[in-house]
């Protein structure tokens, strides 16, 4: 604590005023310090707000990012069932198109064989004709 001399009507007024002076000076620094603080909490406190602005908006854009990561996996996964299932039904197609074109096949062989039996009952029936023919003929004398 601050002493004061004594003088004539109390105490020194020098001192005093001096003291009241650098008391006021002290205050001034201590309230311009503490605006400052203001400032500088106030400038902190928006950049807070700026930051929490853009956590919540790259946490929007991280959401909305895996809803289209999903959406693009569920799409995908669809058109693959999709390409599966048309896969299937181009195989069945293709494999029943074979059996009918196999049995077409078989059927025609079938008849081709048929009509190869009938040629060799044709051709030996002529033979045998040709054959009594010829036979016939050993029978005219030819004298």
């Amino acid at each position: 604590m601050k002493k004061f001399d004594k003088s004539f009507n109390g105490y020194n007024v020098n001192q005093v005023n001096a003291f009241v002076d650098d008391v006021v000076d002290k205050v001034d620094d201590m309230i311009t310090k503490m605006k400052e603080k203001d400032l500088i909490i106030d400038r902190l406190t928006k950049e807070l707000e700026h930051y929490k602005s853009m956590d919540a908006t790259l946490n929007r854009a991280v959401v909305m990012a895996e809803e289209a990561s999903n959406k693009y996996k569920e799409n995908s996964l669809n058109e693959s069932d999709l390409i599966i299932t048309e896969a299937k039904k181009n195989a069945n197609r293709i494999i029943n198109d074979a059996l009918m074109k196999a049995e077409h096949i078989e059927e025609e062989s079938a008849r081709l064989r048929r009509n190869i039996v009938t040629y060799k009952r044709r051709m030996k029936g002529l033979i045998e004709q040709q054959s009594e023919i010829i036979d016939d003929l050993d029978k005219i004398d030819i004298e």
